[in-house]
């Protein structure tokens, strides 16, 4: 068995890759394209009609004797959530990158996301057949940009419209495809001679880059390098991609239906079935310091994380599960260690995009879909009641757009109530909350394309109408000084009253911090029951923002001093003191406001260069790099994302349609005093930094 993700960057073929790799097992009998609006993989409206791949698709095909399971991925940074929460339960991956433009920014998100998790990867350089197709500078770019260890186990005969063949260097053949045939079927060769002292010497730095990572090899090696037969190549190959020690590339052009075939003989020779990958690590629920190690096999006690949540408009709430070990029947119950609560198993099902297929069982290292669950989400652990275990759950990166959303009319606004708690319970990034003072409701997503796509879905799906407002940053607060406050808390109503007395300091924090909390109390001033109360109240204070109503981040909270009543003194009382000492200090301590920073790369014709240079300065940026890319130039910026909407457009404007551009959250800076005087203003706030 092998659980695999296909992962990239927008637009560099990941979905025509998979859609080859199910033709060639036999899952599919007529391959769909992305072009056409026909890929089985993007099965949503929104996808076909935009040619992009916007949520995670499953399916599950046969090849040599193995089963695989494949996720197909998006390459959108807005929907970079549906990469990670695939990448946690996959025990490996193939990276597909473009021939001509090599690492591109979504594909370095994606490779990151995959080391976080220690996903080995294989590696397929795409699109050969294009023009500008350079297999050697796309591997280059891996070391490079990735910091990656590629090893070609293929070396291509020509590229762009010479593109003819392949020659495996570990199986020492030649492939090539008979000409314009709509099957292409792959014709296995001896090595041409003219060909054989080059790729002789490709296979010897092979071999030297292998057995250079891998002891078992090396003794081979030094004993009799030529003596070192195929097989022993593939398992030291295997054993270190197993490890991530190397990471084996391929290519070809899954357009032309070239090279798949062979990678899908990648996938089974190279890439970890759930043996390999070992044990998985999970805690007790609610005692994190007890570890519990689950063994991939049908025999150990059920454990299984839910990974995924869709509405279903023929089924209803479907849950994607990996199931780490154990056996589980429809039917059963099974404990959520999260919540407590049983949930029985409904329905089991197989899934290939939309289609589904009922299973009577799901085993170790299976991934598939639970009909019946109604309190599961993302990042929840199914585990045996008897043998509890909660294992490491996903982790989502904050929304950084928002915009308001009513409904049109009274009907629609018990639809869009129900709409949004279904979405925002697909999708962990996507976050929904009422404005305490407007009364408004404020959606939030990752992106300008994220929440578009999300109000489209509410219209088609859930069929309500909405009035949108215009996209809003999703600005922080923090403070630069530090100031301290006194604050005593007394109410007397007749009967027990309310006292409470703190001094706190409030300062900036390291960046990245957080909210930081110390007690420094001596003495016994305030009695230790009453610190965590302290705490939450100081918590909840920054949460909600005080000087903009944004959240504040990187601060830190030291209590110093305070008092009691023996009677009077609650839980309550401390919380609203620390709370009020904290709303009360903010605008003392040189308080600012941060802005989410977006890495924003185009890549330009060279004559529009200075037009997109000059539009970076004009919106605020900052130029970190220009790179030359034959007749185009690759330019790199940090541009605050209040400064980006509606940049798409303004660039085909600027550059005739001939640029493309990628933009990604980067991190929080601190916005200049007459900008956040702006934004206060336009907030309709009194207060100025």
């Amino acid at each position: 068995m092998r659980n695999i993700g296909i992962m990239a960057h927008i637009d560099a073929g990941k979905t025509t890759v998979t859609e080859r790799l199910l033709y060639y097992s036999g899952r599919l009998h007529r391959m769909g394209e992305v072009h056409d609006g026909a890929a089985t993989m993007d099965y949503m409206e929104q996808e076909r009609e935009r040619g992009i791949t916007i949520t995670s698709a499953a399916t599950a095909c046969e090849w040599n004797g193995c089963h695989i399971n494949i996720i197909d991925t998006p390459g959108h940074i807005d929907f970079t959530a549906e990469v990670e929460k695939s990448l946690r339960v996959l025990d490996g991956a193939v990276a597909v990158f473009c021939a001509v433009a090599g690492v591109q920014p979504q594909s370095e998100t994606v490779w990151r996301q995959a080391q976080r998790y220690h996903v080995p990867r294989i590696a397929f350089i795409n699109k050969m057949d294009r023009l500008g197709a350079d297999f050697y500078k796309a591997v280059k770019s891996m070391e490079t940009q990735l910091d990656a260890h590629p090893i070609p186990l293929q070396w291509p005969l020509g590229a762009e419209d010479q593109f003819a063949g392949i020659v495996d260097l570990v199986d020492w053949r030649l492939i090539n495809w008979d000409k314009d045939g709509t099957e292409n079927h792959q014709v296995v060769a001896e090595v041409p001679e003219e060909h054989a002292d080059e790729a002789e010497l490709r296979r010897r730095e092979l071999i030297e880059s292998v057995a250079s990572v891998d002891d078992e090899l090396m003794e081979k090696y030094v004993h009799d390098e030529h003596a070192i037969t195929s097989q022993e190549l593939k398992a030291a190959i295997r054993r270190c991609t197993l490890t991530s020690k190397l990471t084996p590339v391929f290519l070809g052009t899954a357009l032309r239906n070239k090279g798949t075939r062979l990678l899908l003989d990648a996938v089974v020779d190279y890439l970890p079935s759930p043996l390999d990958m070992g044990g998985i690590a999970g805690t007790k629920p609610y005692e994190p310091n007890i570890e519990i190690v689950r063994k991939p096999s049908d025999n150990e006690p059920f454990a299984a994380l839910a990974f995924k949540v869709l509405s279903d408009p023929h089924v209803g709430r479907l849950t994607f599960v990996r199931v780490y070990s154990g056996h589980v029947k429809a039917g059963q119950q099974m404990l959520n260690a999260r919540t407590g609560r049983k949930e029985r198993l409904g329905r089991l099902i197989e899934m290939h995009a939309d289609e589904r297929t009922d299973l009577d069982e799901l085993y170790a290292g299976d991934i598939g879909a639970v009909i019946g669950c109604k309190d599961t989400t993302t990042g929840d652990t199914l585990c045996d009641a008897k043998k509890p275990v909660a294992l490491m759950s996903v982790v989502f990166p904050e929304p950084v757009v928002h915009i308001a959303i009513e409904p049109k009319t009274k009907a629609d606004q018990e639809k869009l109530s129900k709409a949004l708690v279904r979405l925002s319970d697909e999708d962990p990034t996507f976050r929904v909350r009422v404005n305490e003072e407007t009364g408004q409701t404020i959606i939030a997503g990752m992106g300008e394309l994220h929440l578009e796509i999300i109000i489209d879905r509410m219209r088609r799906e859930f069929n309500v109408e909405a009035n949108v407002g215009r996209p809003m940053v999703a600005y922080r607060e923090t403070v630069r000084g530090a100031a301290e406050v006194e604050k005593r808390f007394v109410r007397q109503t007749g009967g027990r009253g309310q006292y409470a007395h703190v001094v706190l300091t409030l300062e900036g924090a390291e960046k990245g911090a957080g909210f930081v909390f110390e007690d420094k109390t001596v003495g016994g001033v305030i009695p230790k029951e009453y610190i965590p109360a302290v705490e939450k109240g100081c918590r909840q204070a920054v949460e909600t923002g005080i000087i903009t109503g944004y959240p504040m981040v990187d601060v830190k909270v030291t209590l110093t001093f305070g008092s009691y009543h023996e009677v009077d003194s609650s839980d309550m009382a401390f919380q609203i003191a620390g709370s009020m000492a904290v709303k009360e200090a903010a605008p003392k301590a040189e308080p600012a406001l941060l802005e989410p920073i977006m890495k924003v790369e185009v890549i330009v014709p060279e004559e529009f260069t200075g037009e997109v240079v000059g539009d970076f300065d004009r919106r605020r940026g900052r130029l970190i790099g220009m790179e030359s890319e034959g007749a185009a130039q690759t330019v790199r910026a940090f541009v605050p994302l209040a400064e980006m909407f509606g940049y798409a457009n303004d660039l085909r404007g600027k550059t005739q349609g001939r640029a493309t551009h990628a933009m990604e959250f980067s991190h929080y800076e601190i916005v200049p005093r007459p900008v956040a005087n702006e934004i206060m203003e336009k907030m309709g706030s009194g207060f100025r930094f």
